[in-house]
């Protein structure tokens, strides 16, 4: 049974193979390339712990774990997407090969992991902040922001396109980002005025990543109405690695200057 189970799953990847460099080809392989970049991503964070200092090695830590995370959903998600593919292939007389509507895209899946790895991401600025009891409502607040955007999100994804919930919540859930995005350079940045100058740098490309690499999400959804969900699925694998790896880079750094101050014991206290 069990080598009845492989040869099937070949049979669908070689089918799969055979979409080449379209939409759907692409999304494929970066699929593929989501799972490396993730599991790369994922084990260089755990190493880099230890060159951080004790109060930090929690920064790269958790941003381990949501690259691994995400590393595990990739496969999961790949394997939907080519079974899907495949199955939406058919050869003709000539030998040639066309693709048809896929029945199925890893949309629970990339839920699953965004509710889990992007709450992750946003609480790493209190994390590195180290702010103690008084970093609770940025806590709670970047936290629970992050909720009601991928709830808000995921319901409008699977609403009726071009609907009014569609829309409605789509909206909904760019101004949940709006406003994170606002506490990231209100709240948070406030509350890091304390820190060295240097620093201050490194957190502004943390929160450049919220700002600027996640406007291709909203950009991702809005690309359904092009009628070919993988042109979705496209920008949506693109900016999961960027996003992931890179921030989780941006943290350790920003970690990794921290920890520099606080040898040479001229790191500040929050007010």
């Amino acid at each position: 049974m069990h080598a009845i189970a492989v040869f099937a799953e070949m049979s669908s990847t070689f089918k799969a193979l055979q979409a080449g460099m379209t939409a759907e080809g692409i999304t494929m392989y970066l699929f593929w390339l989501g799972i490396v970049g993730m599991g790369a991503g994922a084990a260089y964070l755990f190493m880099m712990q230890g060159s951080l200092t004790k109060t930090y090695k929690k920064v790269a830590i958790v941003a381990g774990i949501i690259c691994a995370v995400a590393c595990f959903h990739y496969y999961r998600m790949a394997g939907i997407y080519v079974e899907s593919l495949a199955m939406a292939m058919t050869q003709n007389e000539d030998g040639t090969w066309e693709i048809g509507k896929l029945a199925a895209f890893p949309t629970a899946y990339r839920y699953i992991d965004w509710l889990i790895t992007v709450p992750l991401m946003v609480l790493e600025f209190p994390l590195l902040l180290n702010l103690g009891k008084k970093g609770k409502p940025l806590f709670w607040g970047l936290g629970g922001l992050s909720l009601g955007m991928l709830v808000t999100a995921w319901i409008a994804e699977t609403s009726p396109l071009n609907g009014v919930s569609w829309w409605g919540f789509y909206l909904v859930s760019c101004v949940c980002w709006l406003v994170m995005v606002g506490m990231l350079y209100g709240a948070v940045t406030k509350a890091a005025a304390h820190l060295p100058t240097d620093f201050q740098g490194h957190l502004g490309t943390m929160k450049a990543f919220i700002l600027i690499g996640w406007v291709i999400y909203p950009i991702g959804f809005l690309l359904a109405l092009t009628g070919n969900e993988s042109i979705r699925e496209i920008a949506y694998n693109i900016a999961d690695v960027i996003n992931k790896v890179g921030f989780g880079v941006a943290c350790v750094i920003a970690a990794k200057c921290l920890g520099d101050h606080e040898d040479r014991g001229d790191l500040k206290a929050a007010a």
